[in-house]
């Protein structure tokens, strides 16, 4: 009799788990079933942004769901990536990665409040947009060659405008004068607007920045660009060699944007946001607003865009090192 009692006991006991784990795969396989937030660590309006507005909206018709973008900008994107490191781990809070949240703050910030490596699950690189630097015209060197010999025969007399200190532009300009042997006067501005500005009034003379900023002044002839970080030459600035095929290997770096979410997202949904995202990025009239911005889509997997990341960390820490940036 007892020995009856246990087995239905553990009848009942099975059936209750399996049909538990039945519900339970049965919800993940309808994720979603509400509005998904998409959390841009940086105000509106600039690359951050676009790239995130121009993704959320066709991501929402894949899934079925309206994916909402919420801004929480500052501390130079650590903000909303904290934020977003904290969420739930359920797929209905995402976010944007960039070069600077999760490769240079990592390097600069002491005492963040994320680990870039660690509290995320990566989906996919959304896109990578090309870097520049160009000069003012004023400058007396029409080619990099030119450039690096100016400078170096005058140390720390030419200078170059970055959005601030530990922006990607201010990266970039270290990285560059560790790469060119040369020594540059670093003059770091809140934001890459009044840097560009100053550039263009040759209050100094450099400036690394996002293509798409800078390319109206660089076709206008205002700027003179010098070199691109790209996989391959621009096709709006096809005389512009990258640095790679000048010999700056190292620079040759572009920006880049990318979906991820909390650490710990069930793997399944993890598929499903990267499948659907991918499919958003292959849809002509992405790629024709992504061109636009100067950018080219990418869709990687995870574990490529989770290595990317890991590298990215990596080749910042050295930076930041050897050119002793450290930020409250």
């Amino acid at each position: 009799m007892q020995r009856r009692n246990m087995l239905r006991l553990i009848a009942a006991g099975t059936a209750t788990l399996a049909a538990g784990l039945s519900f339970q795969a049965a919800a993940q396989g309808a994720y979603p079933t509400k509005p998904i937030t998409l959390v841009v660590p940086f105000p509106a309006g600039g690359t951050t942004d676009i790239v995130a507005r121009i993704v959320a909206d066709k991501l929402g018709q894949q899934l079925g769901q309206a994916v909402v973008v919420d801004n929480r900008g500052g501390a130079g994107g650590s903000i909303g990536t904290g934020f977003l490191a904290k969420a739930a781990p359920d797929g209905y809070t995402i976010g944007v990665a960039t070069a600077s949240t999760h490769g240079i703050n990592p390097a600069v910030y002491p005492r963040l409040q994320y680990d870039a490596t660690k509290d995320f699950t990566t989906i996919t690189n959304l896109a990578s947009v090309p870097n520049v630097m160009s000069v003012n015209p004023s400058v007396k060197a029409n080619d990099m060659k030119a450039f690096i010999a100016l400078a170096q025969s005058q140390p720390n007399k030419l200078a170059y405008g970055s959005a601030g200190n530990g922006s990607v532009s201010h990266m970039m300009g270290e990285l560059f004068k560790m790469s060119s042997k040369t020594e540059l006067l670093h003059v770091p501005y809140k934001g890459v607007g009044p840097a560009l500005n100053d550039t263009l009034a040759n209050q100094v003379q450099i400036l690394f920045d996002n293509l798409p900023s800078s390319l109206p002044f660089i076709e206008g002839g205002k700027l003179r660009a010098l070199a691109v970080a790209a996989p391959k030459r621009v096709a709006a600035l096809p005389n512009v060699p990258t640095f790679a095929e000048l010999g700056l290997g190292e620079v040759n770096d572009a920006s880049w944007f990318g979906l991820i979410a909390p650490a710990n997202l069930p793997a399944d949904i993890q598929t499903k946001l990267h499948d659907a995202t991918v499919k958003v990025l292959a849809q002509p009239d992405v790629k024709a607003r992504f061109e636009k911005l100067g950018a080219t889509p990418v869709g990687n997997t995870p574990a490529q865009f989770a290595n990317q990341i890991k590298a990215e960390v990596a080749k910042n820490k050295r930076i930041a090192a050897a050119a002793k940036i450290s930020l409250d």
